[in-house]
């Protein structure tokens, strides 16, 4: 187990590595530039620019930057916002918890909403619930988030009144309170259910498939053969079978989540890291971009890592692969 997680902590390092080279070359190839004239203020003299440039280390060669930038990073510091002129550490962390929190609900709701749906819809085949299912799925895969999210702000926020149409809060409730937490979770309601809703459609189809050619199996033939029968079945040979398969894809799908939350959190007016990358990348806040791309780098990494510990766990000869 040492040695995998060893291994695994030597391929987060080599990706991120990788993935930051990438990412300054992108930033750097981008036309215009925060610091171009006329831009960040139509009355900003080329001396004014200059020197600008030399406090943010602009005037350097790109590989003296992109060290310069990577030192930085080895000591957890993202440098400072074009924009707001803050520690672009210390605004990443404040947006990062809500976004983590969307982000992890929306994945275990998914699992469990999923797993429902395909398990059923495989051992209930061709029946109406899985006709039904089938057909929810498609439309789950087909409906954009972006379209999704509109219609539900214009029905049930606008004209029915029953949601808050965005941020996360009320001006009018107290902190700390009981009717402030309720209010926050009353707020996550519409950006959690499109989260949840465009994900069940590819996940549960999925673990229909395999639940499907899980009971085309010998061994269940064997095991209903025996009398094995319902949850006992379901438990010792199906789930089993299933699960490492279902956990990969999870792991997969991260990367998803958490770029669907740049349009989310746009949208609803949600304050974190999507929004922060958003408000960013129209204001060309090169650092709290940069930032955020490894940040969400180092995220993604991680679940894939803990999807593969997972897997090791529920079996050791995964490590030999």
């Amino acid at each position: 187990m040492l040695k995998v997680v060893l291994q695994k902590i030597t391929y987060v390092v080599l990706m991120l590595f990788i993935i930051s080279i990438i990412s300054f070359g992108a930033i750097h190839l981008a036309p215009n530039s925060f610091f171009a004239s006329g831009e960040l203020n139509p009355n900003i003299t080329p001396e004014s620019i200059e020197q600008l440039k030399r406090v943010y280390g602009l005037d350097k060669s790109l590989i003296e930057q992109f060290f310069s930038w990577i030192y930085a990073i080895m000591r957890l510091d993202f440098g400072i916002s074009f924009a707001s002129g803050a520690s672009v550490k210390d605004e990443i962390l404040s947006r990062l918890p809500i976004t983590l929190l969307l982000n992890i609900i929306s994945l275990v709701l998914v699992f469990l909403i999923s797993a429902y749906l395909g398990v059923k819809s495989a051992l209930k085949m061709n029946s109406k619930f899985d006709k039904l299912t089938k057909q929810f799925s498609l439309i789950s895969y087909a409906m954009p988030s972006f379209y999704l999210a509109l219609l539900l702000i214009i029905i049930f926020s606008v004209e029915l009144g029953w949601f808050p149409i965005s941020g996360l809060y009320s001006t009018d409730v107290k902190d700390g309170t009981l009717e402030y937490y309720l209010d926050f979770s009353w707020h996550l309601v519409l950006p959690i259910f499109v989260m949840v809703f465009g994900g069940i459609g590819s996940l549960s189809m999925y673990i229909r498939s395999l639940t499907v050619s899980v009971l085309k199996s010998d061994y269940i033939s064997f095991a209903l053969s025996r009398g094995i029968e319902g949850r006992k079945l379901f438990r010792y040979f199906i789930l089993p079978n299933i699960s490492p398969p279902i956990i990969t894809m999870l792991g997969l799908s991260l990367p998803g989540l958490i770029g669907g939350s740049v349009i989310l959190e746009s949208i609803f007016a949600i304050d974190g890291m999507g929004l922060l990358f958003y408000q960013s990348a129209l204001s060309r806040d090169y650092p709290v971009i940069m930032g955020i791309l490894i940040i969400s780098s180092f995220l993604t990494l991680v679940g894939n890592i803990l999807a593969d510990l997972i897997l090791l766990k529920l079996n050791p000869h995964f490590a030999k692969k």
